[in-house]
């Protein structure tokens, strides 16, 4: 990038993979918009079969929209999927969103171990091996952008999500690692940390009690909304963030810093 303009921030062209975009109603489906809406030719990778009347939804003006319905939770489904996506691209990558997350509220004293292990495979171990491929497209091709959804649990442990804390506490060190290796490649490794937003996964904490509290300790004075991610989503994606690798951006209204 020689200057600086507002065309840095254009993915005019730009092919893109956003995990865990299947409702129009979340936060991935917000940053899918976003980067379709600055010009990004998008697959939305989920479980839900409802991805696929998602994608017909975004992709009714262009660049085109795709859905692939996908199980990250089994190796076989989840490298299929990927291969799908990539396939529907034309065979090129140059944005990868590892957005999809699960979420499993219980003491850690009485955690259940399937859904320990069931965590800490979807939000972490199949986001590294979906870096890990798009890796193996983007490296040859001498650029790339991976973006992963951290958490303000990554910076905290929480209360009884002990899975879930963990495995963003993972994605943070992960995109550092990843970075490391391969930044000098061509390759940006970001990750961006929501704090509390109104979606489904929040739907059971925003009926408790410590709620209120919640709310309270947020600076801007409410929670966030899918499309309070658009800005950095677009910007990690986009060649204003060449030199930007390694950063785990928090996108909260000030609550990791809140009183």
């Amino acid at each position: 990038m020689s200057s600086f303009s507002l065309k840095s921030f254009d993915l005019q062209g730009k092919k893109a993979i956003v995990t865990g975009a299947g409702r129009d109603t979340g936060l991935c489906y917000g940053m899918a918009k976003a980067l379709h809406t600055c010009g990004a030719e998008v697959v939305l990778y989920d479980v839900l079969p409802s991805v696929h009347d998602t994608a017909k939804q975004l992709g009714e003006t262009a660049p085109a929209v795709y859905g692939v319905e996908a199980d990250l939770n089994d190796a076989a489904s989840r490298t299929r999927g990927f291969h799908e996506a990539v396939e529907l691209l034309g065979g090129r990558l140059d944005i990868l969103v590892n957005g999809a997350g699960m979420q499993y509220r219980c003491k850690a004293i009485d955690y259940p171990e399937d859904k320990w292990e069931q965590i800490i495979n979807v939000n972490l171990s199949s986001m590294f091996f979906l870096s890990q491929m798009a890796a193996k497209i983007m490296i040859p091709a001498g650029k790339g952008k991976i973006i992963n959804i951290a958490s303000m649990n990554s910076f905290l442990g929480g209360k009884i999500i002990p899975a879930y804390a963990s495995s963003k506490g993972g994605v943070m060190q992960m995109t550092k690692a990843l970075s490391n290796e391969w930044c000098g490649l061509g390759v940006n490794v970001n990750a961006i940390a929501p704090g509390y937003y109104e979606t489904e996964l929040t739907e059971d904490l925003r009926k408790m009690e410590q709620a209120k509290d919640i709310s309270k300790r947020i600076p801007a004075g409410r929670w966030g909304k899918p499309e309070d991610l658009s800005g950095a989503v677009v910007f990690l994606a986009s060649e204003a963030s060449d030199y930007v690798s390694g950063a785990i951006l928090a996108v909260d209204g000030g609550a990791l810093y809140g009183a």
